[in-house]
């Protein structure tokens, strides 16, 4: 298994000071957070993508080429990379040249977003999210795969013998995660390509996204992927520790109160019942992310928002000290005991170009 943090990348006013950061400081924390992450032993950073106040994300290539370079064994992606208002001539392109950069240590997470106004934004329409998302990801899925493409569809101009550059490296495309909190036709389209399904379950009842990836699993299967435990899937979550859990409750009530996306509403009580949001312990936080297993199945990767609400950088970078010291070796051990033999390991490079080279014909 894989793990890591993804950041959404807000800019928002510590409510224990008063004090909001500049873009530039958060910019420049997002990195830091990345930085820290290798330091202390995790596989991946992956950075959400936002056009609109108060996010900074707006291009995740370029904060992952400069991570890329400043990295040596960090797995680079993404939280979200928009397939409905991105082109995906420029995704191939941008997303080719940053595995090229990063020696292969790139995958991306397509999604349609939460923002509806980013659409008229890039000429799009919102109603036309879910036609979007597959016709745009059919032309990406050939464009790398395809070193001459024709194409034409209903959301772009056609292309003819056209050539995406530079080519992915070793003839291998990054990894795609398709991302969703709740739509069936996004589990449908990961599982048709044999694509990882991303569950981003940090918002809605456990129920909901079992539903979600079941149906995955069971689609994976059917289009002749492999069994539906050979499905790979991944997991958000989030988390706040404190090495007793009644400072760590204390210490963030105050951030989720008045965090903008899930502040002034349930409270953090009714909340961490009702979602994977952990506040607590260290102990807690390896409790509650093992029930994961027992409620969605073995899976390849588990990320963590830690960086939002307005925390500062000092308690984040203390948080992933936490978590890369006392919850995530404990999570390794225990999530490999009984690990079934036919379950994957997470998708990198070097795990898809000998996936490719075993199927390869003789002589090839």
């Amino acid at each position: 298994m894989q793990f890591g943090i993804f950041s959404v990348g807000d800019v928002t006013t510590d409510p224990t000071t008063g004090r909001t950061p500049s873009e530039h400081e958060r910019i420049k924390a997002m990195v830091a957070i990345a930085l820290k992450a290798e330091e202390v032993g995790l596989d991946v950073f992956a950075t959400g993508e936002h056009h609109n106040p108060p996010f900074v994300p707006s291009s995740p290539t370029t904060m992952l080429g400069y991570i890329a370079a400043r990295t040596e064994r960090l797995q680079l992606s993404t939280a979200t990379t928009l397939i409905t208002t991105n082109d995906p001539v420029k995704i191939a392109e941008d997303f080719a040249m940053l595995q090229h950069i990063a020696d292969g240590r790139v995958d991306l997470m397509l999604g349609r977003g939460n923002t509806g106004p980013v659409y008229p934004w890039f000429g799009q329409d919102i109603r036309q999210g879910i036609p979007l998302a597959i016709e745009n990801y059919a032309l990406l899925h050939r464009l790398w795969r395809e070193d001459v493409v024709d194409w034409e569809g209903r959301f772009r101009t056609p292309l003819q013998g056209f050539t995406s550059t530079p080519r992915p490296l070793d003839g291998v495309p990054p990894f795609v995660w398709h991302g969703s909190i709740r739509s069936p036709e996004i589990a449908e389209q990961a599982a048709y390509y044999g694509d990882g399904f991303f569950a981003n379950n940090i918002f809605w009842p456990k129920e909901h996204f079992m539903r979600l990836i079941n149906l995955y699993r069971q689609r994976y299967a059917h289009y002749g992927h492999g069994t539906p435990e050979q499905a790979v899937v991944g997991l958000g979550g989030q988390v706040f520790m404190r090495k007793n859990s009644q400072d760590a409750v204390r210490e963030f009530r105050p951030y989720f109160d008045n965090a903008p996306v899930y502040g002034h509403g349930p409270s953090l009580e009714e909340f961490t019942a009702e979602t994977p949001l952990t506040v607590g312990s260290p102990q807690q936080v390896i409790d509650r992310t093992l029930e994961f297993r027992e409620l969605f199945g073995d899976y390849q990767r588990q990320l963590f928002l830690m960086d939002h609400a307005g925390l500062p950088l000092k308690t984040v970078l203390e948080q992933l000290d936490i978590l890369g010291e006392e919850v995530v070796p404990v999570l390794r051990k225990e999530f490999a005991k009984d690990r079934p033999a036919e379950v994957p390991g997470a998708p990198t490079h070097a795990s898809l170009l000998a996936a490719r080279d075993a199927t390869a014909p003789v002589g090839a």
